[in-house]
C-alpha cells in the first residue's frame, strides 16, 4: 500500500499537480473572498467555469501518461485523450481574455480584482503548459524529439486561434462536435479574405507567440540536479 501510495506520489509530482492545484485553490479562495466581501457571485462567475474547462486537457494529459506508463507501447490507446487535449487545450490559456471584463466594481477594490485575473490567468498558463509537455513527451517518445516539436508548435498555433475563436466567435470545444462545419468556415473566412482579417491573424499569431513563450519558460525550467524524466519502454 506504502509503495503505491509513493508510486502515485511520484507520479503528481512528475505532473506537477500540486503546484498547480496550490494555485487553482488559491484562484477559487480570491473569488470566495470577492463574493463574501461584495454580496455577489455572478460578477467573475465565468471564471470558475473557464477554470474548469482549463482542468479538462490538464487531466486528458494525465491520463495519457497514465495509459502510457502502463502499456509503453500501445499507442493506439492514447488517441481518445490526446482528442479531448486538443479540442479543450485552448480552454486553459482563454483565461487570459478575461481582463477584457477587469473594470472598477461595486463591492471590491480594483487592485484586488487585477489580482483575481491575474490568479485565475496564471494558472490557466500553467495548465496548458504541463498537459502540453505531458504530451509532448508522448508524442517524441513515439515519432521522436523534432515530430515532438512540430506538434508543440502546432498546438500552440491552435491555441492561438481556439482563442481568437471562443473570445470574438463565442465557439466552445464542444462546437467542434456539434457544428463543425460552421467552425470551419469561420476558420476558412480570414483565408478567403486576408485583408479584412488582419484582426484573426494578429490576434492568433501575437497570443500563439506569448503562448510559445510561456512554455519554453516554464517547460525548460528545471531545479539544480533534477533529472530529465525519460520514458522507457517495459
Amino acid at each position: 500500500m506504502t509503495n503505491t501510495l509513493l508510486r502515485f506520489h511520484r507520479f503528481l509530482v512528475d505532473q506537477t499537480f500540486y503546484p498547480i492545484a496550490l494555485s487553482s485553490l488559491y484562484a477559487l479562495a480570491l473569488y470566495a473572498g470577492r463574493v463574501l466581501g461584495s454580496g455577489l457571485w455572478v460578477i467573475y462567475a465565468n471564471l470558475v467555469w473557464n477554470l474548469i474547462l482549463a482542468w479538462i486537457p490538464y487531466a486528458a494529459s494525465i491520463l495519457a501518461d497514465g495509459i502510457h506508463r502502463r502499456w509503453p507501447r500501445q499507442w493506439w490507446w492514447l488517441v481518445p485523450p490526446g482528442v479531448i487535449w486538443l479540442l479543450f487545450f485552448p480552454n486553459a490559456p482563454y483565461l487570459l481574455t478575461d481582463f477584457f471584463h477587469l473594470e472598477p466594481r461595486y463591492g471590491s477594490p480594483y487592485w484586488y480584482d487585477m489580482l483575481l485575473l491575474i490568479v485565475f490567468s496564471f494558472t490557466g498558463i500553467y495548465l496548458a503548459v504541463a498537459s502540453l509537455r505531458t504530451m509532448q513527451r508522448l508524442v517524441s517518445f513515439h515519432a521522436g524529439n523534432i515530430v515532438g516539436w512540430f506538434f508543440a508548435i502546432f498546438a500552440l498555433i491552435l491555441g492561438g486561434v481556439g482563442i481568437y475563436l471562443g473570445r470574438f466567435e463565442r465557439w466552445n470545444s464542444w462546437d467542434m462536435l456539434t457544428q463543425p462545419e460552421r467552425i470551419l468556415a469561420d476558420l476558412l473566412a480570414p483565408m478567403t479574405d486576408p485583408l479584412n482579417s488582419l484582426r484573426f491573424f494578429a490576434f492568433s499569431s501575437l497570443f500563439a507567440g506569448f503562448l510559445l513563450i510561456c512554455y519554453l519558460m516554464f517547460a525548460t525550467m528545471k531545479r539544480p540536479n533534477e533529472r530529465t524524466t525519460t520514458y522507457v519502454e517495459r
